[in-house]
């Protein structure tokens, strides 16, 4: 855990937007009023790459997030409405300037390959040291977990629930498919469209697998980051399947994993003493199994996302067909049937419809 400082000083998470600006921070915001011509107005023309932004159709309007070195605002470009996220370099620190450059042409590169619906949409970027710019489309619906707080503790519907999680599976999916490990899912990055459809979002930290090493000196977010990151190994694509566990955690829930501990000490108490979040009795014996699944200790016992995704879309079309499905159904291992049955139905089958 001797990565504590350093996550500290580079974390991306946004901070409250009333939490009032340090004086290094101030100087920097001001110095962004170089590359924008007024507020609400045009930026000032940037690099020349394949995904370069034309940066004279670009129109900033509103700040409505904020993080470390980033600041996110609504605008248009070219007649659509996109988020436009800031972000800006140090001059002070040299070795973070070069961090957040990396990061910034990483987090470019992976977003112009993807194509997926329950991936965020990338429109354009704009590379101008020491401020640079991605342009993403805008999601009126803001983030998961913007909305689960703005719901009653286990107040979330089932057919909901599971809507949600075979949307972040889908994406995640898709993600793995291409070799990409995201390693930073969460509710916060997980973001909502007018039609309650999730999108993958920040890709900061993502990377590709065959370029993945160890954790060591890595910037996730305690609550949601698998014990093999904490502890700086190695990692695989299952790290991603540990954060999906917490995040269907949330879903059921609707609250905040480890809420009564600070990062740090949720941190410790996943690596030294197993813990995880409690899952009430009331959560049904198929998504209990599931996100434990999902949790264990051991990478090698996580399931891959095709098996999440299969498991998800199964439950979805029994629930759609039954929708007492989960107060019977009962998991059990390696069942092969094309569609979950509970066994109250499978009962009342006749003898030559039996498997």
């Amino acid at each position: 855990m001797k990565n504590f400082y350093w996550l500290k000083q580079i974390a991306s998470s946004q901070s409250k937007l009333e939490r009032r600006l340090s004086l290094g921070e101030y100087k920097r915001a001001i110095s962004w009023s170089k590359y924008l011509v007024s507020s609400g107005a045009e930026i000032k023309n940037g690099g020349e790459e394949e995904w370069s932004a034309d940066m004279s159709l670009l129109y900033i309007g509103n700040k409505f997030a904020s993080g470390r070195h980033s600041r996110i605002y609504r605008g248009v470009y070219k007649q659509r409405d996109v988020a436009i996220k800031l972000i800006s370099q140090p001059q002070e620190d040299g070795e973070l300037a070069s961090f957040l450059e990396k990061q910034f042409t990483s987090e470019v590169a992976l977003l112009f390959m993807l194509r997926h619906p329950n991936i965020i949409t990338f429109v354009a970027a704009c590379k101008k040291p020491p401020v640079f710019c991605i342009i993403t489309e805008y999601y009126p619906g803001g983030s998961l977990r913007k909305y689960l707080h703005q719901q009653e503790p286990y107040s979330l519907p089932l057919n909901l629930v599971l809507k949600l999680a075979l949307d972040i599976a889908r994406g995640m999916q898709y993600l793995h498919a291409q070799g990409i490990l995201h390693r930073d899912l969460k509710s916060e990055n997980l973001l909502l469209d007018e039609d309650m459809c999730v999108k993958v979002a920040d890709f900061g930290i993502s990377c590709l697998e065959t370029q993945c090493g160890s954790a060591k000196g890595f910037t996730g977010t305690y609550r949601w980051m698998a014990p093999e990151m904490i502890k700086e190994k190695h990692h695989t694509k299952k790290v991603d399947v540990y954060s999906f566990g917490i995040v269907f955690w949330e879903l059921f829930t609707a609250l905040t994993p480890f809420d009564d501990m600070t990062p740090e000490q949720a941190a410790f108490a996943v690596c030294q003493k197993n813990a995880r979040p409690t899952l009430p009795s009331s959560c049904p014996k198929a998504f209990n199994r599931l996100i434990h699944r999902c949790w264990s200790s051991n990478p090698e016992k996580r399931p891959q996302f095709d098996e999440i995704v299969d498991k998800l879309e199964k439950y979805a079309e029994s629930l759609d067909q039954d929708p007492e499905f989960f107060s019977s159904y009962e998991p059990s291992e390696g069942y092969t049937l094309s569609r979950c049955i509970p066994k109250c139905m499978a009962s009342r089958r006749s003898p030559s419809l039996r498997p």
